[in-house]
């Protein structure tokens, strides 16, 4: 196997020279770093990332820590930033943690591996982020400090209520979220603001088809006429119950939803549901993170990822 004092020997330069011409080319002339090229081309010579990260001080790796990975909502927002993380040279290393010690462990074990971290819908406390010293960016959280990319689906909610109030439902169910989730109180407030309805909340609720199934009986006691769920999984699960008990929709009970899983191809035809742009929340993350990694600052330091009510099939006017 060749090495690279090999193919320094055969350009005829020095192996500092032949590691600046395969990983700071711009550092070395035209000539020297073609020779370079083409000696480690005609020795099938092919660098090493460790020499590389040595050379650069770049790993050319990030770090997505998630809370689970369960929730179908992460998918999407996961596959654009691993897109958009690959088109620049870059690999994404997905971690589960979901406590303040899982995620304070992560970074102290990756913060020498990797080039920076992005955190989606973390759960730990805001002191866990706002101490870490390498490049940080938040996903789905917003705190003092931190750049962040924020899918608005609490003003989606607050539209979603809106429209189910304008059919005329006024005692309306919200099936929440996991408890510590950031944006749950934030959807849950949009709903409930400055509409003449009365929200009863369930929850909170793990993000599951099963939590989703479970919650039926007692839903249907409550005296509710619309459900809104905090997730695709809740949503599905609810309606998976709601057809085995034989409960119609949306003639007996008008049902919505936060996110309407487009990205992974499994939305549910004709339901009334928020179109979020997930893959581009994950993309625009990965971007202000390699941003914060070459020194820049980013512009605006928090993003915020724009959703649309959809109006299905699956609400109507209650009775």
């Amino acid at each position: 196997m060749a090495r690279l004092a090999d193919v320094a020997r055969k350009a005829g330069v020095s192996v500092a020279t032949a590691s600046r011409a395969l990983v700071r080319p711009e550092m070395v002339a035209e000539r020297t770093r073609q020779r370079v090229r083409d000696a480690a081309a005609e020795l099938d010579f092919r660098y090493h990332p460790s020499a590389q990260a040595l050379a650069t001080g770049r790993s050319r790796l990030l770090a997505l820590i998630v809370p689970e990975l369960t929730n179908p909502f992460f998918a999407p927002i996961i596959a654009g930033a691993q897109r958009t993380a690959e088109a620049a040279g870059n690999d994404l290393l997905v971690v589960v943690g979901e406590s303040a010690e899982r995620v304070r462990a992560l970074i102290d074990r990756l913060r020498d591996r990797v080039d920076g971290f992005l955190a989606l819908a973390p759960r730990a406390p805001s002191s866990v982020f706002t101490s870490v010293d390498v490049p940080l960016v938040l996903v789905d959280r917003r705190m003092r400090g931190v750049p962040s990319v924020v899918v608005d689906t609490a003003s989606g909610l607050g539209a979603m209520g809106a429209h189910l109030a304008s059919l005329g439902h006024r005692r309306i169910a919200y099936l929440g979220g996991p408890r510590g989730s950031w944006s749950d109180p934030r959807r849950l407030a949009e709903l409930r603001r400055g509409l003449a309805h009365e929200v009863v909340v369930f929850g909170p609720l793990p993000p599951t088809f099963e939590a989703g199934s479970r919650i039926v009986g007692e839903l249907l006691d409550s005296g509710c006429t619309a459900a809104v769920a905090y997730n695709s999984a809740l949503f599905l699960g609810l309606l998976y119950r709601l057809a085995t008990l034989g409960v119609r929709v949306p003639e007996e009970l008008s049902v919505c939803c936060a996110d309407d899983l487009a990205g992974l191809g499994l939305a549910v035809p004709e339901a009334t549901a928020l179109h979020v742009p997930a893959e581009d929340a994950g993309a625009s993350a990965v971007r202000t993170l390699l941003g914060l990694v070459e020194g820049r600052s980013p512009q605006p330091r928090h993003q915020l990822v724009g959703v649309d009510l959809v109006v299905g099939r699956t609400t109507a006017v209650p009775g």
